[in-house]
């Protein structure tokens, strides 16, 4: 039943997940930017246009220029979107500008200035009063491009106008932009706490989350930044700084995104190739902004050819993954998340160069990425869900050993047989009565304290309860019983109530079985990966590869105490016998299981 009811949680969280995603790349695809959206309020100018000093033809909405050019002059009539009383509102993206109305200057983006930003325009909005221009007016527009190595553009992916007020740019944010800001912050907010929370719910500081919920934050501040980049001069009135921003977020994304795959490599020579890549990304992007802020070459002009390394950079830490996919399932995982985002960089790069559609690709790759690794967080939430039940049911299980192991220690003959012999030395010997009195309701406390122990416990502690066992045996056996100590060292942890079933055997079905009795031993020591428990007898031995006895009791606490071992520290029991002879068991506790100091 809770298995169902995992599952359909799961499934109806992972069903929402793609439908938010979903809605989200079909936000980012189709809705379009405000330049192209405005149609009421946008303004263009009637007339003909002419590239580079060249032949004129007349203007289309929006018309596509069809190769580079150094200058751009549209002459010409505002159209009718354009009345009196008006603002003019222009928005310029990475290109300089005159504009004239009546052969008079109306407006320009260019600076005076003779720092390392003068060859750079940037991002910037201009206002134009009416006085100054009216939609009589003869308008003479000059676009100067000063990045000739990137490819063509549509006219309005340089420059735009509409017509309106200072709060007209606000109101066509919200009104056009609202719900992919909402996503965008959607993205952020898996970034900053639903990745990291994940990986401290599934146990552990998981750094493949955490590392990926940086990829998402930076990727949400990108793809918002992208989407309202015309409209950063409302908050960022210095152009270069605006533009500066824009592409910083940029770099910062992709470097999060080396970070990540970086994190899912496990072999050495990949992650020092992963560290390799890292490192050099890193010094290149401050290479870039060092020749941006001497005047070298900005930003803008420097992202394609860092693209360009990114993508070298993309396809060697695929390869890295790649040669990993068969040794992990998660790396798999990871595969499939990654390339969605590898193949849109690599289009958005190419279309940097060679123009061929107007389509956000990084977006959409960046979107179906996240969506992947939401899917990859709520399978390995739902694998957890069931490692949780799993372990409830072994504690569950644990506790009836655990009670099994108590019962099947304290039978009937051997409280019999102490509860006699103490009394027997009420008249012989009353202190040595009283001493042992004392130590059997020690060891009977020590056998109910278990049931609440859910730690392994000091050796010790096992070793202190161990020897109130053994005087009782010795009790009963007298001078045919021998014990017999080589503890070495006591540095380790163990199952409380694990090494007595193994002495027991070796009392009561070892020396026990010989007619003149024998020797116990309990020792320990130290190897270099391992600690040993060894509990050797000198008794009758028995064929190790003979079946056992099925006798109702005799191996139901052994049984138990090898479970409790391999579960709680990971420890195997070998027993060695010959007929004869006698037997040797023996505890192997590895120490990389010995976590933290004993309790």
């Amino acid at each position: 039943m809770h298995f169902l009811k995992g599952k359909l949680i799961t499934y109806i969280t992972l069903g929402l997940v793609m439908l938010i995603f979903i809605a989200l790349i079909g936000i980012t695809v189709y809705s379009s930017d405000f330049r192209t959206d405005i149609e009421s309020k946008s303004v263009t100018i009637d007339g003909q246009y002419s590239i580079d000093g060249g032949a004129w033809h007349p203007t289309g909405e929006k018309r596509i220029v069809h190769e580079n050019f150094s200058v751009l002059n549209v002459t010409g009539k505002l159209s009718k979107g354009f009345y009196q009383g008006d603002m003019l509102i222009m928005s310029v993206d990475n290109v300089w500008f005159d504009l004239y109305a009546d052969s008079k200057i109306a407006a320009t983006n260019r600076r005076n200035d003779e720092g390392p930003f003068q060859y750079t325009p940037g991002y910037s909005i201009c206002y134009v009063d009416a006085k100054d221009v009216s939609p009589q007016s003869q308008i003479d527009l000059y676009l100067y491009y000063p990045y000739q190595h990137l490819s063509d553009r549509n006219l309005g992916d340089f420059f735009d106008m509409y017509a309106g007020d200072e709060a007209t740019a606000y109101e066509l944010l919200f009104q056009h932009k609202g719900l992919t800001i909402l996503f965008c912050f959607l993205i952020c907010f898996f970034g900053l706490f639903a990745f990291p929370i994940a990986g401290v719910v599934l146990g552990k500081i998981d750094y493949r989350y955490l590392t990926f919920g940086i990829l998402c934050f930076f990727s949400g501040i990108f793809i918002l930044l992208q989407s309202i980049y015309s409209y950063l001069p409302l908050w960022i009135h210095d152009p270069v700084l605006g533009m500066s921003v824009n592409n910083g977020a940029y770099y910062l994304m992709a470097l999060s995104a080396l970070i990540y795959i970086k994190t899912n490599l496990n072999k050495t020579k990949n992650k020092i190739i992963g560290n390799i890549i890292i490192c050099v990304f890193a010094a290149l992007t401050v290479a870039a902004t060092v020749f941006h802020l001497t005047g070298i070459s900005d930003l803008y002009a420097s992202k394609p050819y860092i693209l360009i390394f990114l993508i070298i950079c993309a396809g060697v830490l695929t390869v890295c993954l790649l040669t990993e996919v068969r040794d992990n399932t998660k790396t798999f995982m990871v595969m499939l998340s990654w390339v969605p985002l590898v193949i849109a960089l690599l289009l958005d790069t190419v279309n940097d160069f060679v123009f061929f559609t107007t389509l956000p690709l990084f977006e959409i790759g960046a979107a179906l990425t996240l969506l992947n690794q939401i899917v990859v967080l709520l399978i390995d939430l739902r694998r957890q869900y069931l490692e949780t039940l799993r372990y409830q049911q072994m504690q569950k299980e644990l506790y009836e050993a655990k009670v099994s192991l108590m019962v099947s220690q304290i039978q009937p003959h051997f409280l019999y047989n102490s509860l006699t012999s103490i009394a027997m030395m009420c008249t012989k010997d009353p202190k040595l009565a009283r001493d042992a009195t004392i130590n059997f309701a020690d060891y009977l406390r020590g056998n109910m304290n278990s049931l609440k122990e859910k730690n392994p416990v000091p050796f010790e502690k096992e070793l202190e309860h161990l020897k109130k066992y053994l005087m009782l045996e010795k009790m009963r056996f007298g001078d045919m019983l021998n014990i017999a100590y080589d503890i070495k060292t006591t540095d380790f942890v163990i199952p409380q109530l694990s090494v007595q079933p193994l002495v027991e055997n070796a009392v009561k079905h070892g020396v026990g079985m010989k007619e003149d009795g024998g020797t116990v031993t309990i020792a320990t020591e130290e190897t270099e990966n391992a600690y040993l428990v060894i509990i050797s007898d000198d008794g009758v031995g028995f064929d190790t590869s003979a079946p056992k006895k099925d006798d109702g009791r005799s191996h139901v606490g052994m049984e138990n105490v090898k479970q409790r071992l391999k579960e709680m520290i990971d420890a195997d029991v070998v027993i060695e016998s010959a007929i004869g002879e006698g037997t040797v068991a023996t505890i192997i506790i590895p120490k990389d299981k010995q976590e933290g100091e004993p309790i």
